[in-house]
């Protein structure tokens, strides 16, 4: 699944859900603040979701009159197409400002509008217009480019006052993004904004990537273990040669004796391994000091010998 796709999905989602005309007129409004083109003169926007540009059309000619609204298709390649909506009437562009009360800018004049029950609804108009979500199998990433730093900040705000999300921001191409990369705040996102099934999607990749990554922490805590006693017994076996070819193993109390000899026989077992070959068998600190004190009688003879 591409990133488009995954985008798209969350986006159908999310309209599917919108179920009364409150609603749908807080989501309209968030997707004209942050539309590409907003003003008497010309109001303008551009998606390439067939899924937003129907209900731009729909919700837009509802309260502006049918026919009030034209889509014109661009044809972008591999089956992509981008929508551009214009409502081409200066009569039906004025009503619908009038509606909700935007004047000479973005914000509506109406300070107690969208009510704040319906704020969830205006964001995620916000992300209709200008939102992007990567496929989270390919990593977490939620961005809106939005139009202006006081719709960035606004956004920002009523985020982490309301519902307690801190998202980043960053200016690109002379548009705000504002986003989030961190799964958890992105699964609060898609929630809030009515895609749960999305947002319980991410919630499983984490899940899978969460476990594949643990997984593979103990698969290279073990190879790092084995390669520590790989070079340990490498060192071991090279001291009790070299015991063996001065002084020789006899040279050696029968306790440590016995270590040598088996640690030469099994140089792939691990101390704990080890300390079962004995009879009777040792603990691993038992086999750990012996193996020591061979260490340092093979040190001695080393010195001796330089």
């Amino acid at each position: 699944m591409s990133e488009q796709s995954f985008s798209q999905k969350v986006k159908e989602e999310m309209i599917s859900r919108i179920n009364s005309v409150q609603r749908a007129d807080a989501c309209l409004y968030g997707m004209l603040i942050c539309a590409n083109e907003l003003s008497e003169k010309q109001i303008d926007l551009l998606t390439e979701s067939t899924a937003v540009s129907d209900f731009f059309v729909k919700n837009c000619e509802r309260i502006c009159g049918e026919g009030k609204a034209a889509v014109r298709e661009t044809d972008r390649g591999q089956g992509a197409v981008m929508y551009d909506i214009a409502i081409d009437s200066q009569q039906a562009r004025k009503k619908l400002l009038d509606y909700f009360k935007i004047e000479g800018g973005r914000i509506s004049a109406d300070k107690k509008y969208p009510p704040k029950k319906f704020y969830a609804s205006m964001i995620g108009g916000m992300f209709l217009a200008c939102g992007s979500l990567n496929d989270p199998q390919k990593g977490y990433h939620l961005e809106m480019a939005l139009p202006d730093l006081e719709t960035c900040n606004r956004l920002g705000l009523m985020l982490i006052d309301n519902f307690g999300l801190l998202a980043k921001n960053v200016e690109r191409k002379n548009r705000q993004i504002l986003y989030f990369k961190e799964s958890e705040n992105i699964i609060d996102m898609l929630a809030l904004m009515g895609a749960t099934t999305a947002s319980f999607e991410i919630m499983n990749v984490k899940i899978f990537k969460d476990m594949r990554n643990k997984v593979n922490r103990e698969v290279n805590c073990v190879n790092a273990n084995i390669e520590k006693t790989v070079r340990a017994a490498a060192k071991q076996i090279e001291d009790i040669k070299l015991i063996e070819d001065t002084d020789g193993l006899s040279s050696l109390p029968d306790n440590l004796r016995e270590t040598a000899l088996l640690r030469y026989k099994n140089p792939d077992l691990n101390l704990s391994e080890l300390g079962q070959e004995h009879d009777p068998p040792i603990s691993r600190s038992g086999v750990n000091h012996r193996l020591k004190r061979i260490s340092q009688t093979a040190e001695r003879i080393r010195k001796r010998k330089a």
